[in-house]
């Protein structure tokens, strides 16, 4: 039997769930050390100016596709088009996609989760952070527990239902998560020399051109506007369906988009001023957050209880995109069986746990599997295949049935984006969205597998394999969205992880 659909009870219900869903560790912990690496303010003006042009007409479009057919995507397309022909097996990829992508971010989310218990707790005192990332992600039982726990909590919200369990939740994680933010980067911006980590983060300098080309830096901040959103796989339609017609859904992507681009640069204003202050390397990459902050956080006052304020919040943005992602699964089960969200919980659940199991092995018992080359991971695999080619393509797949006559149609699509009060999408952007974004879209697709795959500059090479040996952690990192999910690459800071 099927369930009665639910529907979210609020507006704002709507925009902090789909915000939540948008806002995860790529906003928090890729965007800070992408921008450290291309230069800080520039590549921040161009993020933001990409993000306008190209990732609200496709978060529009994701939105249209879910609210006009009431469905998850695994039906919207039967819905909306009298022969959906090959969406019918891309609408099967997407749902595949979001069991992808909870397979790692569990377990990354996880560590979000392990880090500010471990610092609460006195298990670790902020000594020697390398050593300790690389003993936590090499202990089996540690790494499975922590993926169980953050499933569990997915799912157990998810089960109090879309009203009580997802909207009210998600809107209190939210607000915390608001407040820690603004906390934090009133206390950070206090610190001696804290004003140039500012200068850095927010005056555009030309100086990274010296280092850099402008176009390395101009498809970083193409590439980080795209996955940012969490868009492609149907994570957002599935609030689009929920949602009423009260507003325009081009006026509450902006409000999305909004709200997602104020804690990424919050998050900065965090992490840069802090760096400065203690004479860190922004650009350090991804041991940004497990190696140096810590780093950083221990020679603050109260630098214990700072950090694990900045580790909850890194957790809630962990945790509001599962919890998201979670809904989705759970909704696409109701829909494609029928059933009850109870049952598909009993079905879905112990499922996800066990197809988690491996990315979370990865690091230690399952270490000596590298799908994409020495040392590389499991995870590597999986993060490759949701960022590297699911979103892009899924993404592309919305923009091609939203305009083209074949499928929806650019009418119905118009007319249902623009059903509501609010910011409205113009006929005139039809060219624009049926020719031009989707061959930017390719591009971007076709330059990220490039850079995946270019074969290391022979100078790099040794340093990269020392690095390997140093310590067991993914090889790559790719955007995080729901997305917007990354992990750390080769620490060569950290020395070799002491296995229990």
């Amino acid at each position: 039997m099927t369930e009665k659909r639910e529907t979210l009870a609020t507006s704002l219900g709507f925009l902090l769930v789909s915000a939540g869903c948008a806002v995860g560790l790529g906003n928090v912990w890729r965007f800070p050390y992408i921008v450290g690496k291309n230069g800080g303010a520039l590549f921040v003006l161009l993020y933001v100016v990409f993000l306008l042009i190209f990732g609200l007409p496709m978060l529009t479009a994701e939105f249209a596709v879910g609210r006009a057919s009431q469905r998850s995507v695994i039906g919207s397309y039967d819905v909306l088009t009298p022969n959906p022909g090959v969406y019918r097996w891309i609408a099967k990829l997407q749902l595949a996609a979001n069991w992808l992508l909870m397979m790692f971010y569990a377990t990354v989310a996880g560590w979000m989760l392990a880090y500010p218990t471990s610092l609460i707790s006195g298990s670790w005192d902020l000594s020697e952070p390398g050593k300790h990332f690389g003993a936590f992600v090499s202990d089996p039982s540690m790494q499975i527990f922590w993926t169980i726990i953050v499933l569990m909590i997915g799912f157990g919200v998810c089960a109090l239902g879309l009203k009580k369990g997802v909207e009210n939740v998600t809107k209190k994680m939210m607000v915390t998560l608001f407040l820690l933010l603004i906390g934090l980067s009133c206390y950070v911006i206090t610190l001696p020399g804290a004003e140039n980590g500012i200068s850095f983060y927010l005056k555009p300098s030309l100086e990274i051109l010296q280092t850099r080309s402008l176009s390395q830096v101009i498809f970083e901040a193409l590439g980080q506007s795209f996955f940012t959103l969490s868009l492609g796989i149907g994570s957002m339609s599935i609030f689009g369906s929920y949602t009423s017609r009260k507003y325009t859904l081009a006026g509450e992507s902006a409000k999305i988009i909004a709200i997602d681009t104020f804690v990424a640069m919050m998050a900065g204003m965090i992490i840069f001023p802090a760096c400065f202050a203690f004479g860190v390397n922004p650009g350090q990459g991804p041991s940004l957050i497990f190696v140096t902050l810590p780093e950083v956080f221990a020679q603050m006052p109260a630098g214990k209880w700072i950090g694990s304020a900045f580790f909850i919040f890194l957790a809630l943005a962990a945790l509001t995109t599962v919890i998201a992602v979670v809904e989705n699964i759970i909704a696409m089960t109701m829909e494609v069986w029928k059933t009850s969200r109870t049952k598909a919980i009993l079905v879905t659940a112990p499922l996800l746990i066990v197809l988690a199991l491996p990315c979370a092995l990865g690091f230690n018992t399952l270490a000596f599997i590298t799908p994409l080359g020495a040392g590389s991971c499991i995870l590597d695999l999986e993060d490759f295949l949701v960022s590297n080619i699911a979103l892009p393509l899924g993404s592309l797949a919305f923009l091609i049935f939203c305009v083209s006559k074949r499928y929806w149609g650019w009418k119905n699509f118009l007319a249902e984006a623009n059903t509501g009060s609010g910011l409205r999408l113009a006929n005139g952007l039809r060219i624009y969205m049926t020719y031009i974004l989707p061959t930017i879209l390719l591009a971007v697709f076709l330059f990220s597998l490039i850079e995946k795959f270019k074969p290391a500059a022979p100078a790099e090479a040794e340093p990269a394999k020392e690095e390997v040996q140093q310590v067991a952690t993914p090889e790559a990192v790719a955007q995080p969205t729901a997305t917007e999910v990354t992990v750390p690459q080769q620490l060569p800071e950290a020395p070799a992880p002491q296995t229990p």
